[in-house]
């Protein structure tokens, strides 16, 4: 099966191929000049749609969206579907992290769980529709820690590991995230609906 990923971030489209390949699922990116898909859903499965859907019409060909961010108990899931932009635009991902360790500054140590959360939505041509969901589960530190990654992963500690996500190898990380997760779940999710096709 070949899917078409609704993304033009490289390190994203390397990660879910490595995922999708045990599954027999080839993954190609959308075209370079693909306009920019408005994610106005109110929520992580709702925004993973409107991609999948707008990647599907334009090519012919199923299509995967997705949508993650960073769910924070103490505050109402904030940043939740708005982690990449509630700062405003051109915001560098230090200076977030900052302003959330700031946010989180009244909240006692053992109140500051949290997790990232990423949906992955896939759209077929014949209209049919199938969405996964990944979590991983970890705290909110007050500074922070480690150069891997991205985003948010500097503040993220993943207790199991005692480290955050910025200092976990990369390997491991990708095993254990909730990108990981989720396309893993997509991964068993379209082989079997491709074993049920034939």
């Amino acid at each position: 099966m070949k899917i078409v990923l609704a993304s033009h971030n490289k390190g994203k489209i390397q990660e879910v191929t490595d995922i999708l390949a045990p599954f027999g699922i080839e993954v190609e990116p959308i075209p370079e000049d693909f306009p920019e898909i408005e994610e106005d859903g109110d929520s992580f499965e709702e925004n993973a749609k409107i991609k999948a859907r707008a990647v599907c019409k334009a090519t012919g060909l199923p299509a995967v969206g997705d949508d993650s961010g960073l769910v924070i108990d103490a505050l109402d899931g904030f940043p939740g579907i708005h982690s990449a932009r509630w700062a405003g635009p051109n915001v560098s991902a230090h200076e977030k992290n900052q302003l959330l360790i700031e946010k989180m500054l009244p909240i006692p140590e053992d109140e500051r769980g949290a997790q990232f959360v990423c949906v992955a939505a896939c759209v077929f041509p014949d209209g049919r529709e199938l969405s996964v969901r990944g979590q991983c589960r970890g705290t909110i530190l007050s500074e922070e820690h480690g150069t891997g990654g991205f985003g948010y992963d500097p503040i993220f500690c993943v207790p199991e590991y005692g480290c955050t996500f910025g200092e976990l190898a990369s390997d491991v990380k990708n095993s254990i995230s909730h990108r990981a997760r989720a396309f893993t779940a997509l991964g068993s999710a379209l082989k079997q609906y491709a074993e049920e096709g034939e």
